[in-house]
């Protein structure tokens, strides 16, 4: 008998690199896409909210609810992506938009009753917050008993090395990053198991120029042509003949766990640092010397940091997946 789909709930800033996530989730026959919860980050959260609808609306998943969530960090003022993702978020297709409207439950809410619905049901869903964890942390500090449903977190956000948003931060973590530090401490107070995919694997799995070219010929404005244009507008403009799938490894993390090298470190966010708020600090110390000469100690929450990814591997799957929906399509 084959193994059920895995019932995944994704919580995104739609988002060209969301939308490349979007698409394999809804696609993969892998994968029981439960819900998707929008959240400001990439993009205004009305415009996310129309985003995501719009790629749901081309894979052929309406059936998928979609909430609106949080407009702004918990205390950040909110600032947004535009100048990598375009002027509407995600890629300026000029597509019309969705006939879909949004669920009328706050995300929070759809959230919690999706994971309450897999607790009942003894499948618990793996969350896969591919954007800002502000709906995340509000969802676990305002009802706890979701954890019972929460097989595990999926996260894209953070890094153990190098930063995009400044040169310690990675932007989903850098965007609210008291957000970050609630889900890490309420996942290790609710015993929910973490996977950071984070920006040292993030940039890896690519798809070319030509491959995206294949893409969009097959046209129709279907699954196969969104996922070429999402890819074309990256090479386009930042002069690159391959851009990544991004958010969509951290989905391949779910499909095809193998292909990707983890660890299991320590992990605490930085709060205060003037020049390095928002920065994961992975901890790869072995600890083998004396604990005392440090201040801090060993960060209580550890949580398995992606360190290595089979790129190819993760591309292929990509690329597969959307092209067997558009010829499902047909």
């Amino acid at each position: 008998m084959s193994p059920q789909p895995v019932p995944v709930v994704l919580d995104v800033d739609t988002g060209v690199d969301d939308a490349c996530a979007l698409l394999l989730a809804a696609s993969h026959p892998d994968l029981d896409l439960r819900a998707v919860t929008c959240v400001g980050g990439n993009a205004p959260v009305d415009d996310v909210v129309r985003n995501t609808l719009l790629v749901l609306h081309t894979a052929g998943r309406t059936d998928v609810p979609v909430a609106r969530g949080a407009g702004r960090p918990l205390l950040e003022h909110p600032v947004d992506a535009r100048h990598v993702h375009g002027s509407d978020g995600m890629g300026d297709l000029g597509w019309d938009p969705a006939p879909t409207v949004p669920d009328p439950r706050h995300a929070v809410e759809l959230l919690r009753d999706v994971c309450r619905s897999a607790a009942s049901e003894g499948r618990p869903v793996t969350l896969v917050p591919l954007a800002p964890l502000t709906n995340i942390a509000l969802l676990l500090r305002t009802y706890p008993d979701v954890a019972g449903g929460i097989e595990r977190i999926v996260f894209m956000g953070g890094a153990a090395h190098v930063g995009n948003a400044t040169a310690s931060a990675e932007f989903n973590v850098f965007h609210d990053p008291e957000a970050a530090a609630v889900v890490l401490e309420a996942a290790g107070e609710l015993g929910i198991g973490v996977t950071m995919y984070g920006l040292d694997v993030f940039y890896d799995p690519v798809v070319t120029r030509e491959q995206a070219a294949e893409l969009i010929a097959r046209g129709g404005r279907g699954p196969a042509e969104l996922a070429g244009r999402l890819i074309e507008f990256q090479c386009e403009r930042f002069s690159r003949r391959a851009s990544t799938i991004g958010d969509a490894g951290a989905v391949c993390a779910v499909l095809d766990p193998s292909a990707l090298t983890t660890q299991v470190l320590p992990l605490r966010i930085e709060l205060a640092g003037h020049w390095s708020r928002g920065r994961t600090i992975v901890d790869r110390r072995d600890w083998s010397g004396d604990l005392a000469h440090d201040p801090h100690g060993e960060a209580p929450v550890r949580v398995e940091v992606a360190l290595g990814v089979d790129a190819h591997r993760y591309a292929d799957i990509w690329r597969r997946t959307v092209l067997a929906a558009d010829e499902a399509r047909r």
